[in-house]
């Protein structure tokens, strides 16, 4: 009796789950997605939507079509800010916005009208993978000369809320680095301008990614060199690169790297649906995401345009998000000082 009724259980469940996926298919159908990517096109939040958007479709049931909308503004929170107050949740309407606001939320930053815990996360693509990097001329060409300069470095910065000032921020106060954070640039296209120009001798934030893509001359020729990586592994082809952890001296900066650095990069681009979105399609999404990025068209496009792929399911995204919720209170105060 029991093997039968455990059988008749599992049937059940397999029926159940059939008509669900059935259903959902039947509901994207015919459908088009609207995927809000909240800031401005060009970039590598878009870039990563475009690709996203022309492969997706084919790995949800009803093979639904994807359209990209930009919707920048205010450092992402415009975009932020509509996905979770004004956007339908019914499962057609993904955002993509920028995992720094989670952080912000945390420290209490004006602006943001969201619960980041209440969104659906569905996953991101690739962990931010964040450096520092110095000009030849500035002299410096290691950590450890970059630690024992009897001057502060001047290092370009976007404004306070972005990646480029936060890294720079956290990795001051963390490892004591002679630093003067010039934070007046709008884009990392002008602070590579300024690094030309000798305005400033380098830039903290960026990601390997797009430092070898968009600086590719200056590294081939030396005039730039990467001396700090902010992640918690080396990237494999920079195996002779510190990372920031390995220099902190005491407990409490490793907590605040690993909180504002580590954990941040992992969720930097990612990807929701508004709160109360029907957890069946989030679901699907969160298989049809992962698939994508599996994709053998899709991988081949990534590689031709130099995009680097190192997915977060939506399920570890939810987990991390909720952890900066539970860091310890220190931590947190210190980061609201340094950052809001």
């Amino acid at each position: 009796m029991k093997k039968s009724y455990r059988g008749t259980w599992s049937l059940l469940l397999l029926s159940l789950a059939f008509c669900s996926i059935a259903a959902a298919e039947d509901f994207y159908s015919g459908k088009t997605i609207r995927l809000v990517v909240a800031t401005t096109p060009g970039g590598g939040f878009d870039a990563y939507s475009r690709m996203l958007a022309r492969h997706m479709g084919k790995h949800i049931p009803g093979n639904p079509t994807f359209v990209v909308e930009n919707m920048p503004g205010a450092a992402f929170m415009i975009g932020t800010n509509y996905l979770y107050k004004q956007a339908k949740p019914d499962g057609l309407t993904l955002g993509n916005w920028i995992g720094t606001l989670v952080l912000h939320q945390v420290i209490g930053k004006k602006g943001i009208e969201f619960d980041a815990r209440k969104f659906e996360y569905v996953g991101a693509p690739v962990k931010n993978h964040d450096t520092c990097v110095m000009t030849r001329a500035s002299g410096i060409d290691s950590a450890k000369k970059w630690l024992s300069s009897p001057t502060p470095v001047k290092m370009g910065a976007t404004p306070p809320g972005s990646t480029p000032y936060d890294n720079a921020a956290v990795l001051k106060e963390a490892l004591g680095l002679p630093m003067q954070v010039v934070s007046g640039y709008k884009g990392t296209a002008e602070i590579r301008l300024a690094v030309d120009a000798g305005e400033v001798s380098g830039i903290c934030g960026l990601a390997w990614a797009s430092t070898k893509v968009t600086w590719r001359k200056h590294l081939e020729s030396g005039e730039i060199k990467v001396i700090l990586q902010n992640t918690a592994v080396a990237h494999p082809e920079l195996p002779d690169v510190p990372t920031a952890i390995s220099l902190a001296k005491t407990d409490a900066s490793r907590k605040l790297i690993e909180l504002a650095l580590h954990d941040v990069g992992a969720i930097t681009y990612l990807y929701t649906f508004p709160p109360g979105t029907p957890k069946d399609r989030v679901q699907l999404f969160r298989q049809g995401f992962q698939a994508t990025l599996k994709d053998p068209e899709f991988t081949a496009e990534a590689k031709k345009g130099n995009f680097e792929l190192d997915p977060v399911p939506g399920g570890e995204l939810e987990k991390i998000v909720n952890g900066f919720f539970k860091a310890d209170a220190t931590t947190i105060n210190r980061l609201r000082d340094l950052l809001k």
